[in-house]
């Protein structure tokens, strides 16, 4: 059994893994919730049981096993190395720690061995890399990758539950002939694309495509590996979509593409497009697995594959993919329970 700590435990993936710690039975001895002082006092229900939830400080993590932060990169900066220092190992859900050297970024399906690196700190990748490299690394195991191409489609609720709450009033305004200033997505996002998510840096890219790039080469060890990404904002309330091409060093068939998908662990085939089936996010939202279809050979090079994603990003793109983690600590034996005393 092992004490946990939510940090971040209001916003929409601490709720999230709320719900996930306990639809997987993850073994918790005692949970504490911790979010900003604003916050601090409250309470939030599920299952059942009400959790109380205590303000995040530096003093917060005494006893505490393990703390699953999504509490924003500048929190996690400030509070993840005094949660090391009280004994704890932080599976952290931001931006923060992912490139730094010395911090495993893993997607346990992927790349559990760098688990046992680790130093206190372990990074969840961004939302729409974790599912992209699982499908990468099933299918390197055909042939070498030489160059990936990805746009992604990502949902709003990526950007937290206050730009959800901006999509639906943003739709109910436009559906009534009405206006609603966007404050959370840079742009309207009813009816609408925004082909910018997070800033623009100096190469054009927005620090979400470059995520995507340096956290695929990252994860699959794979440094010098040519990713190149366009992220997209989509009025979609849950579920990140990729439209992926895959360059190999020789020719890759989509029959035995589809083989090496319809086997890997974490991924559900939908491809028979005879009969309107592939992945759609209404239908995948609520689902753990990273669902794959669309899957054809690239007519402009004979070394080509072209795919269609979709993955919950609330899920295996931050809360599941996070307690994934604790389980492989747990059963890499990179974690001790906590010895029940007897009275």
């Amino acid at each position: 059994m092992y004490n946990v700590a939510i940090l971040g435990a209001t916003g929409v993936v601490g709720q999230e893994m709320l719900k996930t710690l306990i639809a997987r039975k993850f073994p918790v001895k005692e949970l504490k919730l911790l979010a900003s002082s604003r916050s601090a006092g409250t309470s939030v229900t599920f299952d059942g049981k009400t959790y109380p939830i205590e303000e995040a400080t530096p003093e917060a993590f005494a006893g505490i096993d393990i703390v699953l932060a999504s509490a924003g990169a500048s929190v996690s900066e400030k509070l993840a190395p005094h949660a090391v220092a009280a004994g704890a190992i932080v599976i952290d859900n931001t931006s923060f720690f992912r490139m730094h050297p010395d911090v495993p970024l893993v997607v346990p399906e992927v790349n559990a061995h760098h688990l046992d690196q680790h130093k206190g700190i372990i990074a969840n990748p961004n939302c729409s890399t974790a599912p992209l490299v699982m499908v990468l690394n099933e299918l390197r195991k055909l042939a070498p990758l030489r160059r990936v191409v990805v746009s992604t489609y990502q949902s709003v609720s990526g950007a937290g539950k206050e730009a959800m709450e901006e999509l639906r009033e943003q739709t109910r305004a436009a559906l009534n002939g009405e206006t609603h200033k966007p404050e959370h997505i840079v742009h309207p996002i009813a009816f609408n694309l925004v082909p910018a998510i997070d800033s623009f840096l100096d190469n054009g890219y927005t620090k979400e495509e470059m995520k995507v790039t340096n956290e695929s080469r990252k994860i699959l060890d794979e440094p010098d590996l040519a990713v190149t990404a366009t992220a997209v904002r989509v009025p979609v309330y849950i579920c990140h979509s990729e439209a992926v091409n895959i360059e190999f060093d020789r020719p890759v068939s989509v029959a035995d593409a589809r083989a090496q998908l319809a086997n890997a662990e974490g991924i559900e085939l939908m491809d028979d497009p005879a009969n309107n089936v592939y992945p759609r996010p209404m239908e995948c939202a609520g689902s753990d697995p990273t669902y794959v279809g669309r899957l054809r050979g690239d007519v402009s090079h004979p070394n080509g594959l072209n795919l269609w994603l979709v993955s919950d990003n609330l899920r295996k793109g931050a809360a599941l993919n996070a307690i994934q983690i604790a389980e492989a600590l747990v059963a890499r034996g990179l974690l001790k329970a906590r010895q029940e005393v007897a009275l």
